[in-house]
């Protein structure tokens, strides 16, 4: 059945800038039940203007719509409606929870997507890793991310808007919005920290890279940079079923005290750092989140899973226990950022464990965030991001690109 539809676009030609009269014809084909029913594998399938009169032939008790909050974004699902539904006993409470449940549990089909967003993200990734130079423009990076994303994997889409941050501004946890859009001259010497993801068939990936722009790390640059690494791979190594979000966010929190300890950023005991909460000052966000269809998914907090109201863990999008099947973010991160820092230097109880003169040498290094995701599996978990991580790897690959090596983009205006 196809039918067809006449467009017009008139303009009467009387004066140079007028255009003649233009007549469209398109086309639009209107598949049968069938064509969907095959397309969807699914056991009957039927046009929307019966759907009434359908619901209705089944005589069924009760209609479940889909209505609920996402514990992660606060937004709101809205429920079905539709012409004489006004006539079935209708229950919109019912059915969200167990749906949220279903998302959270991802079946074998839907990990093969996601390790497929994640492989494309990751080599989009690495082709702005090997495309950066000092003097563009953050967006340049990110527009080169969304067209490898589009054109090598078939993502028209990114799964958030793009996070590319270079210098300062690699400590603001959400830069890239309208107000701030990526717009930063990228300088010598910059840490670029870019969070970015592309989305295929509505599933997400999430994935940060932090690197030098010129290529090299500094030396407070490299020790920042492998604490925040030491404290991704610990959390990693510490996943498994059963294990509390909670606990794992704890110990990269931990991690991130005793290496900034060792850098001599800050001084005393480690578990008294615990007790007043210093790690927020340097992780304010939450470890990671459970990742889907949305980017930050629904079911972080069902029904008798709890926040935990406390500096750093009150910012956690989850605090289940794990599961085989779930799939989450790990993202530690240690950032300077200027009024998390004064507030802690004019906090008594946390100013005595900062070495306010090695610190000055530090607040205007931005931020280091290693994100990564991960599928949790029966004995531990499945690495879904294929991205350089150690400064040897980042720096060597980096190297590469500036020697001319082919890009992606290279290429692709050789074949123009």
């Amino acid at each position: 059945m196809s039918r067809r539809i006449q467009l017009f676009c008139c303009r009467v030609e009387k004066k140079p800038r007028d255009t003649v009269l233009i007549l469209v014809l398109c086309f639009a084909r209107i598949h049968p039940p069938e064509f969907f029913k095959n397309k969807y594998a699914v056991d009957e399938a039927h046009y929307v203007t019966e759907i009434s009169s359908v619901l209705a032939s089944k005589k069924p008790a009760v209609l479940l719509t889909l209505r609920g909050v996402n514990t992660d974004s606060g937004n709101v699902s809205k429920e079905a409606s539709f012409e004489g539904i006004s006539q079935f006993n209708v229950n919109n409470t019912i059915l969200h929870p167990e749906i949220a449940e279903c998302r959270v549990i991802k079946t074998d089909m839907e990990l093969e997507v996601l390790r497929y967003t994640n492989k494309i993200s990751s080599e989009a990734h690495k082709e702005v890793m090997k495309a950066v130079k000092v003097g563009m423009k953050e967006y340049e990076l990110e527009s080169l991310f969304q067209h490898y994303c589009y054109t090598r994997g078939g993502m028209r889409h990114t799964s958030y808007t793009c996070i590319c941050g270079s210098g300062e501004n690699s400590s603001v946890l959400h830069y890239g919005h309208a107000g701030a859009p990526n717009d930063k001259t990228i300088e010598d010497g910059d840490l670029c920290l870019f969070d970015m993801g592309g989305e295929y068939y509505c599933y997400g990936s999430d994935i940060t890279c932090t690197f030098p722009a010129n290529g090299k790390f500094t030396a407070d640059q490299r020790a920042v940079y492998e604490a925040v690494l030491k404290a991704s791979r610990a959390v990693m190594g510490a996943v498994k079923p059963g294990v509390a979000w909670p606990d794992l966010h704890r110990l990269a929190d931990r991690v991130h005290l005793e290496e900034l300890t060792r850098i001599g950023i800050l001084k005393g005991n480690v578990d008294d750092m615990v007790k007043v909460h210093l790690g927020a000052i340097f992780m304010p966000h939450g470890l990671g989140h459970l990742l889907g269809i949305d980017v930050h998914d629904v079911g972080g907090y069902p029904e008798g899973v709890e926040r935990i109201e406390e500096p750093g863990l009150r910012s956690l999008r989850t605090a289940r226990r794990l599961q085989q099947g779930m799939v989450l973010t790990i993202e530690p991160g240690i950032y300077f950022i200027e009024h998390l820092l004064e507030q802690a230097l004019h906090d008594p109880a946390q100013a005595c464990f900062i070495d306010n003169d090695v610190l000055r040498r530090f607040r205007g290094l931005g931020g280091v965030r290693i994100e990564d995701d991960i599928a949790v599996t029966a004995t531990g978990m499945e690495l879904l991001t294929c991205v350089p991580r150690t400064v040897e790897e980042i720096e060597a690959f980096m190297a590469e690109g500036q020697s001319g090596a082919k890009s992606f983009d290279s290429l692709s205006s050789q074949k123009q």
